[in-house]
């Protein structure tokens, strides 16, 4: 809001704007801002419709560009993302770049609720995962997807999709005797979502 004016956007005429310089004296400002006069600056507030949706009954589609293990896999109630971050200094390799990335996701969190019979009805063979990789374009065909998968103790992976993402940029160092062709560090990002 600037200069205490609100304006109703399905109004455009603006409501007289509630400043101390419109009024005598401080006493007749804060009468000004009664209940009914509140309530005429709530109602002019920009309103937009919020859904939120319970994390327990959202639904997960696989999506069509992924590498999955059954053809079709039906949706999965969604309990939560983890994100993470992976990066090779020296090496280039976009693989150990995810890996990384994905153990990040996961490495903060614990999962008691699939082993301790939480969630009425699912047991814990039940618990599946999709995994999004953000990945350089030009490097996601060296992207070792089994690899990949290895960094997950446990929960069946039901796809693995690579977008367009990620970053290529210098490390500021070319270390040969670190495997390294040029100075290029590999970063890329993974969301993990978990659920049943």
């Amino acid at each position: 809001m600037s200069h205490g004016l609100v304006a109703n956007l399905q109004n455009p005429s603006p409501i007289r704007p509630l400043h101390a310089n419109n009024f005598p004296s401080l006493e007749h400002f804060v009468q000004s801002l009664s209940f009914s006069n509140w309530s005429k600056l709530q109602s002019s507030r920009i309103s937009r419709s919020i859904r939120a949706t319970s994390a327990a009954s959202m639904e997960v589609q696989p999506s069509k560009s992924s590498a999955s293990d059954s053809g079709s896999s039906p949706p999965m109630k969604l309990l939560f993302v983890e994100m993470g971050v992976g990066y090779d200094q020296h090496g280039q390799d976009i693989t150990a770049a995810a890996m990384r990335a994905c153990r990040d996701a996961i490495s903060s969190n614990s999962i008691p609720a699939f082993r301790r019979g939480s969630i009425p009805g699912v047991t814990f063979d039940q618990m599946k995962l999709q995994i999004k990789l953000g990945v350089p374009h030009s490097l996601q065909q060296l992207l070792d997807i089994e690899k990949v998968k290895s960094v997950f103790p446990y929960g069946k992976i039901v796809n693995v999709e690579v977008v367009d993402g990620g970053l290529i940029c210098s490390s500021g160092v070319h270390v040969e005797e670190m495997g390294d062709k040029n100075d290029d560090c590999y970063i890329v990002n993974a969301a993990v979502y978990v659920g049943y």
